[in-house]
């Protein structure tokens, strides 16, 4: 999977659209206990996410690979053609 658009939500979810038009949320949440992530508790750092197309990551150093994100996410849908 690659990655065409990251949107940081609340509550630490990722809002992701996939390069084939799959729609999906992504819950950071349940990494946050872990050390590379732990700036991304402060939200003002969590909004701060990039997308890398294969990976998406953050200045304090927490990255995740499209293949985790698509192994975990919830679908909600397609995206609309343009």
């Amino acid at each position: 999977m690659r990655i065409a658009d990251v949107q940081p939500q609340s509550n630490w979810l990722l809002f992701i659209i996939a390069d084939d038009g799959r729609v999906g949320r992504f819950d950071v949440s349940p990494y946050l206990e872990y050390e590379a992530f732990e700036a991304l508790k402060d939200h003002r750092e969590f909004i701060k996410v990039v997308n890398g197309g294969y990976f998406v990551e953050w200045d304090c150093g927490a990255d995740l690979s499209a293949d985790t994100i698509e192994a975990q996410w919830q679908l909600v849908g397609e995206a609309q053609a343009a």
